[in-house]
């Protein structure tokens, strides 16, 4: 190998070698063993076979970061690599604004819509969960991390953003333009669905949820309700222990959730004394944009055999991540802890699957939404059905 390939090698296999300490930090990763380290001898061929063979001039650097990037890549959605720059925008704690579009996305080859927040921007341009948005102000997210989408959707109030959005299998992309706005906190909204039977929403999950949804549910059960519908469609916000602490109102004995950190063994988060306070037979909706802290929710009551599930499989999205930073001012953004089911069953990547299924209508862009909510009438027949019996 010649010298300056040497030394370009020896400048690109540093942090990898980060990598791999990392890896055995962590724990038994690929990197870790001991004969793994044959990957990093076939890297050392790679960046070789690129720097001396490529038809012009290599940028290294450039070189260097996408074998990053390909490395986080290969893990979740939610772990990343940060170079330099970013982990210093994130020390400084610039999220690129308070105003927001109320969009939560994922990565899947581009940004990935996981939901629009209710009244939000994003919602009243119609964006739906499985929307691609394929560039952000012109700018292609094929190598953006979720953090660095997130930031970018962010900006001061009365600010426009442009989303270049690809709907299932249409063949042309559509330019949408949203107003940055600050989003007010969402609240429990309630309101009787059917005879005997109270509905409550909640768009977010956040540390007032659970003293609202108490007091929602005291004013239905006041106005005759004796079941209830939560309905969690397109919930991806809020924080998951305000999701535990909410579900806590429904599960009086039992185990709510088990966290599963790496190395580590399980750890149960148990309904405790004076927990279980609303008792009301109880119906869950679910679709594909519920996730995170709703997932955890939803998982807790139906694995304690509180509530039916009713719609679509949930999104997959409950863990946390951590900062793991590198010699050269970069970072990993690494999953590190994992929700799971009170069955013992990760909800990371999986999802929860319905009791009761129930199909939604694919919608083209600008097509209004069917009148008739399949999902809640569902809910509704499954729980007189209960009452019946």
């Amino acid at each position: 190998m010649k010298i300056r390939g040497r030394v370009l090698v020896l400048a690109v296999s540093v942090p990898v070698i980060a990598f791999a300490a990392i890896g055995g930090f962590l724990g038994n990763s690929a990197l870790a063993r001991g004969d793994s380290y044959q990957y990093l001898r076939i890297f050392e061929d790679v960046v070789s076979l690129i720097v001396n063979n490529y038809v012009e001039e290599v940028n290294i650097d450039k070189v260097m970061h996408g074998a990053m990037h390909g490395l986080a890549d290969g893990l979740d959605p939610d772990s990343a690599y940060l170079d330099a720059a970013q982990v210093k925008v994130l020390d400084k704690g610039d999220a690129g604004g308070s105003a927001q579009t109320g969009l939560e996305v994922t990565r899947q080859y581009y940004l990935r819509v996981i939901a629009s927040r209710d009244g939000s921007p994003a919602a009243r341009a119609g964006l739906m969960p499985g929307d691609y948005i394929r560039a952000i102000d012109g700018q292609s997210t094929r190598d953006t991390t979720v953090y660095e989408g997130q930031r970018l959707l962010r900006g001061k109030a009365g600010t426009k953003v442009r989303l270049t959005v690809l709907r299932g299998n249409a063949a042309e992309p559509h330019d949408i333009e949203l107003l940055r706005e600050e989003l007010p906190a969402a609240t429990v909204k309630a309101r009787i669905a059917a005879p005997g039977i109270g509905y409550l929403r909640i768009a977010e999950f956040s540390k007032t949820t659970p003293d609202q949804m108490k007091a929602e549910v005291a004013t239905l059960a006041k106005s005759g309700a004796t079941r209830l519908i939560v309905d969690l469609r397109g919930t991806a916000f809020g924080d998951t222990d305000a999701g535990l602490a909410t579900a806590r109102l429904f599960v009086k004995t039992g185990v709510l959730t088990y966290r599963q950190d790496r190395g580590k063994e399980k750890e149960a988060v148990s309904a405790a004394t004076g927990d279980g306070s609303v008792a009301l037979t109880t119906a869950v909706l679910t679709d594909n944009g519920t996730s995170g802290a709703a997932e955890v929710f939803a998982a807790a009551l139906s694995g304690n055999k509180r509530a039916t599930l009713v719609g679509e499989r949930t999104f997959g999205r409950a863990a946390r991540q951590k900062l793991v930073r590198l010699p050269d001012g970069s970072a990993l953004m690494l999953t590190h802890l994992v929700y799971l089911t009170p069955a013992s069953v990760a909800i990371h990547d999986k999802g929860l699957t319905p009791d009761v299924p129930v199909e939604q209508p694919d919608l083209e862009f600008g097509q209004a939404p069917p009148a008739k909510d399949s999902t809640l009438d569902k809910a509704i027949e499954s729980l007189a059905l209960k009452a019946a019996a």
